[in-house]
């Protein structure tokens, strides 16, 4: 099971904001555990065809808000990661921000998004790396859920990587999710 839904404000992710350039030629988008939207209805506004799965019905209501709010359509889609499957080779991009899962899920959850993007898509995402719990700044408390660099590294073998950043970011999203985080940043071209 993944972490409970957390508010994270309307604002979109800043890596999202300064990675968006990358998925220009992306038409259709996926955004794993996406919650309430944020980043759904973002990529929407700059013309993405967007689907946003999360299993929490009512983190795919509150998108269905979101998009409604700034007149963009964005697809919702409730699916569990941990039980159920993706569409296989349908989008052109895929993205996930702060989608934590346990360490034994963590590379069938990346192996879920790289089997839903087409040859050459575009995988996109940012999560807390083990050394934010020194921080204090969000993130679920306990190390099972958060990701190790050198593990993440390894299953991008063979992948083409555009970005990899493990290091220290400004987060400010809603209350749980505010100040300097440690986070693990990837793109990835499949």
């Amino acid at each position: 099971m993944a972490a409970g839904a957390v508010t994270l404000g309307e604002e979109p992710n800043v890596f999202i904001q300064q990675q968006a350039f990358r998925l220009e030629q992306c038409q259709k988008v996926i955004a794993f555990a996406e919650g309430e939207g944020r980043n759904a209805v973002f990529l929407a506004k700059r013309n993405h065809e967007v689907t946003a799965i999360d299993y929490a019905e009512s983190g795919l209501q509150k998108t269905k808000k979101l998009a409604q709010k700034h007149g963009v359509d964005v697809h919702t889609q409730k699916i569990d990661l941990l039980e159920d499957d993706v569409p296989n080779e349908e989008y052109d991009a895929a993205i996930m921000v702060f989608g934590h899962f346990h360490k034994d899920d963590q590379i069938m959850i990346l192996n879920k998004m790289k089997n839903a993007i087409k040859p050459n898509g575009i995988m996109m995402l940012e999560v807390f790396s083990e050394e934010q719990l020194k921080y204090g700044t969000g993130g679920p408390p306990e190390l099972e859920m958060l990701y190790e660099p050198k593990e993440m590294l390894a299953w991008c073998e063979g992948h083409e990587v555009i970005h990899f950043f493990y290091g220290e970011q400004e987060r400010v999203a809603g209350k749980e999710h505010t100040g300097l985080s440690h986070v693990i940043q990837l793109v990835l071209r499949k």
